[in-house]
């Protein structure tokens, strides 16, 4: 068999494949047998169906197509096989199946086109001393401080209050019930509109500024138990609820109790309370050693991410479709089973609707993430960067006993540490020849506006905002816990 060879775009191999004139007559007449072994043409016994009748009947298009079909599978394949060409993905055909058919006649060469996918060329340029800068990240003691003073504030102690009015950093017990407040030239006599779900008995309301919609808490600070007012609030605009955004409203707002906090002290008893640790000394190295550590990880994600940023920045790659398609779908396979292992309908999420937009939205995160696996893996390469076997079976070793209650595959914890080490070696190779310059944690992000989350608790009710202060105490006191 005859093949020529030829660099196409994307990093494919372009084929031109002559098959040999006996190799077509010997397609076409065991088409023609097989036909003829299984066709129930009606007067004549299976299998024994006169050639011509046959051709009659099923037609010399159809046998033809059947014969090229086999002959151009088969003659990709030994193309591929005969001249060791490392395909990635399914061959493809570049000649007009159609054309073929017109052209094709046993017992003359047949010749066509395909297309095989390979893997890319990567051109890396000068690796060996990258430069570029790094957002430095330093270890806030201030941090553990934070988390003990809000394990306190969860613990406290309400203390009722008397004689004296609300203060910021009280807990009421109130009703309330809120109504949009008259726009201007309305009749002043007209019944306000209640605000669905703005209305409470016995709430409990930790005092705190621009927790709920703005003035709210204003206007109870300063009240007495007891007493009954109305307040006058903003909506802020934009809003989750897009009917109230930017609207005034009106609360009337009865203060039946007062409580101040009470809180415990930071001490061993505290610690115990807490924590597994007996002493409140125990609990503070803990909490230090874990920021610590939670500050030198991300310090070097943050070189890891500036570094890869520059390894593929004057890089070329020229990735094949095969490749891309491939890396998305494993994307959106690992996002399927996250969002299934959380509880969620991934049927709902992925269908013939959507997954087509998921694809495309991918992409790009795709393209990024191969060309950063092939520099690594090239650099790995050139340099004979390799994890040794003492190295892998002691990972290994830590894994399975980690997970040694659960259903693991042994042969993909290998592949998974393989890779791992792999890489944190190269990363490791490439950092100590490289020259960063820290900057300041931040600078190097452009400047943003409010994140959707900040926004969505600024613009709560006093209702939605109470929960969800309880399940950040929660969070908070599981955090210490934890450590």
């Amino acid at each position: 068999m005859k093949v020529t060879q030829e660099k196409l775009p994307a990093s494919q191999i372009g084929l031109e494949i002559e098959i040999a004139p006996e190799k077509t007559k010997q397609t076409y007449e065991k088409i023609i047998q097989n036909y003829a072994r299984e066709a129930n043409i009606s007067g004549f016994r299976k299998g024994k169906v006169p050639r011509q009748i046959l051709l009659q009947r099923l037609g010399k298009t159809r046998i033809k197509a059947a014969a090229l079909e086999e002959l151009v599978q088969d003659g990709i394949g030994q193309a591929v096989k005969q001249e060791n060409i490392e395909a990635i993905g399914q061959p493809t055909l570049r000649s007009s199946f159609e054309e073929l058919i017109d052209k094709y006649e046993p017992g003359k060469p047949l010749i066509f086109s395909a297309a095989v996918d390979v893997p890319p060329q990567i051109d890396l340029g000068d690796y060996s001393a990258l430069q570029f800068k790094a957002e430095e990240v330093k270890y806030d003691s201030e941090q553990v401080d934070k988390v003990l003073e809000n394990e306190r504030v969860s613990m406290a102690t309400l203390i009722p209050v008397e004689g004296r009015p609300a203060q910021i950093g009280d807990t009421s017990i109130l009703d309330f019930k809120g109504f949009l407040a008259p726009e201007e030239g309305s009749d002043p006599e007209a019944e306000l509109e209640a605000i669905p779900g703005a209305e409470a008995t016995d709430f409990q309301v930790d005092l705190e500024e621009d927790k709920f919609i703005p003035g709210f808490i204003a206007g109870i600070i300063g009240m007495n138990p007891g007493e009954t007012k109305e307040i006058l609030a903003q909506f802020p605009d934009p809003y989750a609820n897009e009917e109230l955004a930017g609207k005034a409203a009106k609360f009337t707002v009865t203060l039946k109790e007062l409580k101040e906090k009470e809180l415990p002290l930071v001490n061993d008893d505290f610690a115990k309370e807490v924590s597994e640790f007996e002493t409140i000394a125990e609990l503070r190295s803990s909490l230090e050693e874990r920021f610590q550590k939670e500050s030198e990880d991300k310090a070097r994600a943050k070189k890891q991410e500036a570094l890869l940023n520059e390894l593929v920045k004057d890089a070329t790659f020229d990735l094949p479709e095969t490749m891309i398609q491939q890396e998305v779908d494993a994307m959106l396979t690992q996002t399927a089973m996250r969002l299934q292992s959380q509880g969620l309908d991934i049927k709902k999420l992925f269908n013939q609707d959507t997954i087509p937009q998921l694809r495309e939205r991918s992409r790009p995160e795709a393209i990024d993430r191969l060309q950063r696996t092939l520099a690594l893996r090239e650099v790995g390469e050139r340099e004979s960067i390799k994890a040794s076997s003492e190295e892998i079976e002691a990972r290994i070793k830590e894994i399975m006993e980690e997970y040694s209650e659960q259903d693991v595959d042994p042969d993909k914890v290998q592949e998974m540490v393989e890779n791992e080490l792999l890489t944190e070696k190269i990363i490791d190779w490439l950092l100590e020849r490289s020259s960063i310059e820290l900057v300041p944690e931040g600078s190097l992000k452009p400047e943003e506006n409010v994140t959707q989350e900040e926004d969505t608790v600024e613009s709560q009710t006093p209702e939605e905002s109470q929960n969800d202060s309880s399940a950040e105490e929660q969070t908070i006191s599981t955090d210490v816990q934890e450590s």
